[in-house]
């Protein structure tokens, strides 16, 4: 007997990874850290007011914020970043009472350039001062009407192109302009890009580690369908956010099937929840994976005092230590009781430390695993016909 067949159970990772090679040709920000950085630099420099406010949302502010929050207390900016991101009226007031309007650079990011929050917060923000070109800046696509309306009024402009979405932005002008004129080394967090871009695509350490982790992840989907990103640093707040919006709204589809399909991020904070929702992961419901990512070095020698309190005597064995010792100590802790279990899929990144390469290599390593799992549930990562319901809606109440 002979026999031949043309089916196998899943795909194979040479196709996935062919076919992301293909992808590369299209989507624009697999080649984002391979831009020139010039112009954002150049820029930066004749920047003269001490403010700078990002009037975005979503895609035009998560990423840039994850970076800021990450460095702001290791670097020695002479600048403020704000960002305006939300229609609360109580976030718009109480950030705006707290600047110096005459002292701001307003840098308006949208991509479509009819985004109504941002539209809305500009709006407002042209109710108190004069936006021109001496203090507005306007990032959107090159055909946009926001793009018309920084022409007409002779305001610099720079380009998102369209084949970047705006949740895979930040190493575009959306996140290297703001971050460049506030002070962060763009040229180092390039670098980052590039060294996961490079270990990526030539089948080194970072593809085998990824196509391994995205497969489990769809393979395992209907089993383990909640993903944990268990951070052990408030510095990582901010990727937490961004990496929330990078994988609902890229994973939450219909495939090819018309089948629905998801994984659902959630974002915690270490130790703040180890008093939370780790009791949730290791008593709770055998759905979820967690991700515990670590910094190595926290650039901070902040300890424990050799401080003795009366009645708290059998706390003394925590005194002389640091700080950033302890919050690792904890992750380890936290990170060996979860694999002693068994039964709850768990991995641990481990950060070099607080450097631009390092948040940019760690954000570039997820965006390349949420192209990995999309193409493994055959699904499209790059749109989000989910949300044009709601924003059609929201457009006809307003209207009325």
């Amino acid at each position: 007997m002979h026999y031949t067949h043309n089916f196998n159970p899943t795909i194979s990772d040479e196709a996935i990874f062919e076919a992301v090679v293909a992808e590369k040709e299209e989507i624009g920000y697999y080649n984002l850290g391979f831009c020139d950085t010039t112009p954002y630099k150049e820029f930066a420099k004749g920047v003269k007011q001490n403010n700078i406010v990002v009037i975005g949302i979503g895609g035009s502010t998560l990423g840039t914020y994850a970076i800021y929050k990450y460095l702001k207390h290791s670097r020695d900016l002479q600048k403020q970043l704000i960002f305006l991101e939300t229609t609360d009226p109580i976030d718009i007031k109480s950030k705006v009472e707290k600047i110096d309007l005459e002292d701001t650079l307003f840098l308006v990011i949208s991509k479509s350039g009819t985004t109504l929050e941002t539209i809305s917060i500009f709006k407002y923000i042209n109710s108190l001062i004069t936006c021109n070109a001496d203090n507005t800046v306007i990032i959107t696509e090159n055909d946009s009407k926001l793009k018309s309306y920084a022409v007409a009024n002779k305001m610099q402009t720079f380009e998102i192109p369209k084949n970047v979405g705006g949740r895979f932005s930040v190493f575009s002008a959306v996140g290297l302009l703001p971050l460049a004129i506030v002070g962060i080394d763009i040229g180092e967090l390039l670098i980052g890009v590039k060294k996961a871009h490079d270990s990526f695509f030539n089948k080194q350490e970072l593809y085998k580690r990824l196509i391994k982790k995205a497969r489990f992840l769809v393979e395992y989907k209907y089993s383990f369908n909640i993903n944990v990103v268990f951070s052990y640093s408030s510095r990582l707040e901010g990727f937490n956010k961004w990496y929330i919006q990078l994988w609902g709204e890229s994973l939450g589809k219909v495939d090819i099937n018309n089948t629905r399909q998801g994984l659902t991020p959630i974002g915690i904070i270490g130790p703040i929840d180890q008093h939370s929702f780790l009791q949730l992961i290791v008593e709770g419901r055998r759905d979820k994976t967690v991700t515990v990512i670590k910094v190595e070095n926290f650039d901070n020698e902040l300890k424990i005092p050799d401080v003795r309190l009366k009645g708290l005597e059998e706390m003394e064995y925590i005194n002389n230590i640091s700080f950033a010792d302890m919050i690792n100590k904890q992750a380890d802790a936290t990170i060996e009781s979860i694999q002693n279990l068994n039964d709850i899929p768990c991995d641990v990144i481990t950060i070099d430390g607080i450097c631009e390469s390092a948040i940019a290599s760690l954000m570039y390593e997820y965006e390349l695993l949420t192209s990995l799992c999309a193409r493994f549930m055959y699904i499209n990562a790059y749109d989000q016909p989910g949300v044009e319901a709601g924003k059609k809606i929201l457009k006809e109440k307003l209207q009325k």
